[in-house]
């Protein structure tokens, strides 16, 4: 099966989106409308879980928003002013129903609803000591650690608890809690995932991205601290900091790749560091060209970047059909190819005889990279020359982003010039760690990161408990009961 972007194999997934409300009239619909706004953060699934003030409703399903929540009897069921939201890419966990969130327990405090964007690097372990000490578990997802966690918590009241639970646990998170209480939001202490904090009139909203305020007429207040826990309730908006503080480590990936373009990601604007980069990425790997070529949709703005601080023109040589859904029919290479090129096609008029500068946000298997070069010499291009927008990807990523083993990422495999070969390309070049950070605006200490770039670096902020930093799983301690 090809599913809607034929490249989209070969690239690094992004983790899951999330968005909640208080205090709105109808507040699923607003959720769903913010779920469709992160659409781009997980395809997989999504789920919404409403709170009416005596019990609480939910409606979870595999595909995108638009198919399991543009009927109004949904919206109807799921009533409240309170409400929150999840779109699903699975980094861990099978793909199955009973790992769609919001993940809902009913604990002996009430109802318990959570939305996770992250991945916790040492749930394996807690789940085999929670599993000693009697917990059943009904998903094979990580959040349902923090369930547990808080349900065989000895605390008294509810962000104590949750504050216990999160204490013990290791990696990145982004979570939205809801609980008859109110409605907690989250950002892990490094502050690896995103999340920002809105307002719509008297409500309160989170979201994964600012993009999902702007579609419902939000106004953006801020981005949530990394260590921040926020409770809204009746009786207001409350902040607690309860972990203790640490250098921030943001994953850098959010500007290169994961995050909308129009999205402000602390405090940033995406789309101006993308292109940002491509502009450093022309003077640290220029090149005598016709045509700078976007890979579409992710290279755009770094394309233009290029083409900017190059001078070499933006073309689009790359035609992509945003009407093609998945093609299911393939009982032969000839087919699969037909496939692929209803949705992406080179623009031949254009290529014949040039020299092309293809421009892309990353090489993961260089699967993808194989495909695209391949396509731009079908269509008669003289030279075919591949800029990637971020560094080698020489590392597995343990925090929320689907990523091979490393003995899959081509980087960690091969040099460039041995990868130039492997994807058929006349020269091929990344932006150096350097050039990405000033792209940013900062200047990199490698001794004391300013982001989580582990994905490049392999300096990881946190233990890897569960794994090797191959990225293979490690074997099981379990240890006593508290």
């Amino acid at each position: 099966m090809l599913t809607t972007n034929p490249f989209d194999d070969d690239k690094l997934h992004e983790e899951c989106g999330i968005f909640g409300i208080w205090g709105a009239d109808h507040g699923s619909a607003h959720v769903a409308l913010g779920l469709h706004a992160l659409q781009h953060r997980g395809q997989e699934a999504s789920g919404i879980v409403s709170y009416d003030g005596q019990q609480f409703h939910a409606h979870r399903a595999m595909g995108h928003v638009a198919g399991n929540f543009d009927k109004d009897e949904v919206i109807r069921r799921l009533a409240g002013r309170v409400a929150i939201g999840h779109n699903r890419y699975s980094t861990t966990g099978e793909t199955a129903m009973r790992n769609v969130q919001p993940l809902f327990a009913e604990l002996a405090s009430g109802g318990f609803a959570v939305a996770h964007n992250g991945n916790l690097s040492n749930a394996m372990q807690l789940r085999a000591e929670l599993n000693r000490r009697g917990s059943i578990f009904q998903s094979t997802s990580d959040t349902e650690v923090i369930i547990h966690l808080v349900a065989t918590s000895h605390c008294d009241s509810l962000l104590d608890r949750l504050t216990d639970a999160l204490k013990r646990v290791e990696g990145a998170y982004s979570l939205l809690v809801l609980t008859p209480e109110g409605l907690v939001a989250c950002r892990d202490p490094l502050g690896i995932r995103p999340l920002v904090m809105g307002k719509l009139g008297e409500a309160t909203i989170f979201a994964s991205e600012t993009v999902a305020l702007d579609v419902i007429g939000a106004k953006y207040l801020r981005d949530l601290e990394p260590g921040e826990l926020v409770m809204v309730s009746d009786a207001g908006v409350r902040s607690f900091r309860p972990f203790e503080p640490r250098a921030p480590r943001p994953c850098i990936f959010e500007h290169v790749y994961f995050s909308r373009p129009d999205s402000i990601v602390d405090g940033t604007s995406v789309y101006e560091v993308r292109k940002n980069i491509g502009a450093e990425l022309a003077r640290e790997s220029p090149v005598e060209a016709d045509y700078v070529v976007p890979v579409p949709d992710s290279g755009v703005p770094a394309a233009i970047g290029y083409s900017q601080a190059s001078a070499i023109p933006f073309e689009l040589g790359i035609i992509r059909s945003h009407y093609v859904g998945r093609t299911f029919i393939q009982p032969n290479q000839d087919v699969r190819r037909a496939g692929v090129k209803m949705k992406h096609n080179a623009n031949s008029k254009l290529i014949e005889g040039k020299r092309i500068v293809l421009i892309d946000d990353s090489i993961v298997r260089g699967t993808t990279s194989v495909k695209i070069v391949q396509m731009m010499r079908d269509a008669g291009a003289k030279e075919v020359h591949m800029r990637i927008a971020s560094p080698p990807t020489r590392h597995s990523c343990f925090y929320g982003v689907d990523t091979p083993v490393r003995s899959k990422l081509l980087a960690a495999q091969m040099g460039t010039e041995e990868m130039a070969k492997y994807i058929n390309a006349d020269s091929l070049a990344f932006i150096s760690l350097d050039g990405l950070y000033r792209a940013l605006g900062d200047t990199r200490d490698a001794a004391n990161p300013q982001r989580c770039d582990a994905c490049f670096s392999g300096a990881y902020p946190t233990r890897l408990t569960d794994y090797d930093e191959e990225g293979h799983a490690r074997p099981l301690r379990v240890v006593a009961s508290r």
